[in-house]
């Protein structure tokens, strides 16, 4: 075999290249390739910001079918549940008989159930098509080493995490370019990677990388030689063995558009990938890459038949996950056409107390429990931000965080005020409240403990001054070292109230800024209506978001609120209250007809869901008799609280020391434990198990027991006269519950590439940007296996959403026609949608639609279950 080891012959062939240009594929061609590779990749945003997304978002276009048929060719990734995973549920009868016919029937397939149930003893018959530098990854030594996609995928991981670390290393490197020349740059002053893949000699042809990406882009083309009718597929799976990275880069451009800008990292990293599969060619010599080159041409000249085949090869593991989509809907069903009791519908009594919760699963074991300790307690569900479109920023901090969707881009800010109320809570003319401000005085506060704690933090950044810490100050660590091994029941403490004196942590309040009471009135307005919330007011009103609490947690915020980004939900909801609260808005607000009546009093709250505890805010500004309204109203969330945790405990790991369910103070102080233990992998199983999004008046809900795996959002048709209300929910907290059901869903049947893999070997990348496993490799997204998995069984049931709306199917039918997005979905099989209309319940089919169940005009179809 030739190798090519002098600068002459490499520069021959790099030559040749260049060359051959003029008759290569047209620049567009090449350009409009690399655009639809970029537009398959879904955004995976920061540890800080975790909210869910499904990772197959920018493939909604495609039926779910063929794109498991183009993971499976293009990388080797699953999107249904795994055979063996399905049999097992056939075995527990999670899956029955029925279910399976069903299922097929619709399909249009008419085998027998046992040839179903025997083919799942069967592989998946997929070929997984090769990249370059997998058939020029062929010699002896490759089981001696790293092979050389891991090695790539390391070296390419490592650049990345330097390029865009902002936040944890103290010596940053210049970034004075864009992405691809960063790498170039790093590569070609890299000693280490040619012992690493074996390649001894790279370094010769590193002078030869193109100078930009677009050079890159044609010079690997060219060299390539692939038709254009595949570059985009091969682009596809070359950005796939970089899929953490590709995601991130595709969060960066996702932002920058949200502000009208563009980011051009993931085109970036595309080229980088490409050109290592060059570079290595070259190191092979002439045969070897001739041959490897050959190859890879007639593997990839079949990529459309190998698609198809995947896809008539993964029809069973369609039909089976269908039939345990079934498997759960036969019972939602059942519970939906259960009569509603009379006094789910009584209004003639007013509520003592009104609880609006966020939709998130975990809070309708909550809600279910308040509504059983007093029946005029009445709760309703909307979205966990409260319809605040506004970002955040924490007293003396310049940063502002979003607090909403991330669909969304924020309109208004939200700011820490720290204000005492200096005239009486129950002075006679409410319109005379006096505040005094300190927000000034505690902010330089806390900006000298800023100043403090990052001078400390810079003295270990240097190795001598680090042992001179250690050997000074080394004691004084005793304490939180202590505190891991021997936690402490201690309250959630909030990450924004850090730095603040103990004394003005409670009278920090996040107050909108620079809005006009009109403007504030209007905005309430709006939100009211979209909470459903009608006559008769209650004494109290709690508007309740929710937070996790863990320790020694990098995903953290992926069990915060997924509608405030990934943060608590206070800062919302302190913020509406205040707004509600205030005398000159509820006057603005009668022009809008809402009349709120004065003695009724909104409460900010937190719904801890790690312990099931709630707590209140702002409680100092509430007149005498609202006080007392709350304090004895705390029995009723106490009792529901333990109520919660008793059912949950059932599901977490037997514990050494049992803890009795019926003793009140043990049970929560073992919640509490939980929530302070930094050896704790799975402190709550945040949004697991997660399957319906059901949009309805509450009194159509109230009586069911969804067992926590139900989003439940107020909507009232008829107070919804033109749709307007609808079209709303069903463009956003339909696909944030679509983004979640599917992050969950792709982390449970591809753990190894969609899910972030095991909590006790990661390490934080770059401050806040995501995880590695161990100390390289591709960033991992998704969800850690410890918050899927129990040691013995998944906690999550990989099912589709099935999404219920109580409406008229002509008013669902117009809005879905009315958006891509959402046709995309339902059609494409991303979701199930079904209506309730007349107390009938109707679906809306999916494409393929073979069975005979009666129809309307629309398509719509009875239910069969």
């Amino acid at each position: 075999m030739f190798i090519i080891n002098d600068h002459t012959a490499a520069e021959a062939m790099h030559s040749s290249a260049l060359a051959k240009a003029s008759h290569s594929l047209h620049p567009d061609q090449i350009e409009h390739a690399c655009q639809q590779a970029c537009q398959q990749i879904a955004p995976a945003w920061p540890l800080d910001q975790s909210i869910a997304v499904n990772p197959h978002w920018k493939r909604i276009h495609l039926p779910i079918r063929t794109v498991a048929a183009r993971m499976a060719v293009l990388a080797d990734m699953q999107i249904f549940p795994s055979r063996a995973y399905l049999l097992q549920a056939w075995a527990q009868g999670r899956v029955c008989a029925e279910d399976l016919q069903l299922a097929m029937q619709h399909h249009g397939v008419h085998d027998s159930v046992e040839d179903f149930v025997q083919a799942l003893s069967q592989p998946v018959r997929s070929a997984h098509l090769p990249l370059l530098i997998d058939v020029l990854d062929d010699d002896a030594e490759r089981f001696r080493r790293l092979s050389w996609r891991d090695a790539i995928t390391h070296q390419v991981s490592q650049t990345c995490a330097a390029y865009f670390d902002q936040d944890q290393s103290g010596w940053q490197p210049a970034r004075s370019e864009c992405l691809y020349s960063f790498w170039r740059d790093t590569l070609v002053h890299d000693h280490g990677i040619g012992t690493l893949m074996g390649l001894p000699q790279i370094h010769d042809f590193l002078d030869y990388l193109p100078p930009t990406r677009q050079q890159a882009e044609r010079w690997v083309v060219q060299m390539l030689g692939l038709e254009a009718s595949m570059l985009a597929d091969y682009f596809e799976a070359v950005l796939l063995t970089v899929n953490g990275w590709a995601s991130w880069c595709a969060y960066l451009d996702w932002q920058a558009k949200l502000n009208g800008q563009s980011d051009d990292s993931l085109r970036d990293l595309l080229a980088i990938r490409l050109a290592w599969g060059v570079i290595v060619m070259q190191c092979k010599g002439l045969n070897a890459s001739h041959s490897a080159i050959a190859l890879v041409r007639k593997k990839w000249q079949s990529v459309d038949s190998q698609i198809q085949a995947a896809e008539e090869s993964l029809r069973i593991d369609e039909i089976w996950q269908r039939a345990l989509d079934i498997g759960y809907q036969r019972g939602l069903a059942q519970q939906l056409v259960q009569p509603i009791p009379a006094s789910a519908t009584d209004i003639a009594q007013p509520p003592t107390l009104q609880a609006a919760f966020c939709i998130d699963v975990r809070s309708e074991p909550m809600r279910r429990a308040l509504e059983a300790v007093d029946p005029s307690i009445h709760t309703l569900g909307v979205a966990g931000f409260f319809g605040l479109p506004a970002a955040y920023q924490p007293l003396a901090s310049r940063q502002q965080r979003p607090q909403l969707p991330g669909l969304l881009a924020p309109k208004q800010l939200m700011a820490d005020r720290v204000l005492t109320r200096v005239s009486s809570p129950n002075a006679e003319d409410a319109e005379t409240i006096q505040w005094r401000d300190l927000s000034t005085q505690v902010a330089q506060q806390r900006q000298r403990h800023f100043m403090l704690a990052d001078q400390a933090a810079r003295l270990t950044q240097y190795p001598g001054a680090a042992f001179s810490v250690v050997e000074t100050a080394g004691p004084l660590f005793l304490k939180s070292l202590w505190s891991m091994v021997r936690p402490r029941p201690h309250q959630r403490q909030a990450l924004e109230h850090q730095g603040l004196p103990t004394k003005y942590k409670k009278i920090t309040r996040p107050m909108m800024q620079r809005m006009p009471v009109d403007a504030q009135a209007q905005l309430c307005a709006g939100i009211l209506q979209s909470m459903g919330f009608k006559p008769p007011f209650a004494p109290l009103v709690m508007l309740v978001g929710h937070a996790s609490q863990t320790a020694n947690n990098a995903h953290a915020s992926s069990l915060d609120c997924g509608a405030c980004c990934g943060q608590s939900g206070e800062a919302n909801t302190r913020a509406l209250a205040m707004m509600l609260n205030d005398p000159q808005v509820r006057q603005a607000l009668s022009q809008h007809h809402i009349d709120i009546p004065e003695q009724t009093k909104f409460i900010a709250a937190l719904h801890n869901t790690t312990t099931q505890d709630i707590q209140g805010f702002d409680l100092d500004l509430l007149d005498t008799h609202s006080l007392a309204r709350w304090q004895a109203v705390q029995p009723w969330l106490q009792q529901a609280g333990h109520q919660v945790r008793a059912q949950l405990q059932a599901t977490h790991p037997a514990s050494s020391e049992p803890v009795p369910v019926n003793d009140i103070a043990s049970l929560f102080k073992h919640f509490m434990m939980r929530a302070n233990d930094a050896a704790q992998v799975r402190p709550e199983w945040g949004l697991a198990n997660n399957a319906a999004f059901i949009l309805a008046p509450r009194a159509r809900t109230q009586h069911l027991n969804l067992a926590g795996r139900a989003f439940l959002h107020e909507y009232d048709a008829s107070q919804d006269a033109d749709g307007t209300l609808l079209e709303q929910l069903m463009t956003a907290p339909m696909l944030v519950t679509h983004w979640i059901n599917w992050q969950y869903h792709a982390s449970t049947c591809e753990p190894d590439r969609l899910g972030c893999g095991n909590k006790l070997l990661h390490n934080v990348v770059g401050g806040r940007i995501g995880v590695f496993e161990g100390n390289g490799g591709d960033l991992r997204i998704g969800l850690s296996r410890q918050s899927l998995h129990n040691g013995q069984q998944w906690m999550h049931d990989p099912i589709r959403l099935t999404v219920v709306i109580v409406a008229t199917r002509a008013r669902i039918q117009a809005i879905i026609d009315k958006h891509a997005v959402l046709k995309q979905l339902v059609l494409n099989g991303w979701l199930h949608l079904w209506c309730e209309e007349q107390g009938v319940l109707w679906r809306c089919p999916h494409d393929a639609i073979a069975d005979s169940a009666p129809t309307d005009h629309a398509g719509w179809q009875a239910l069969p279950l």
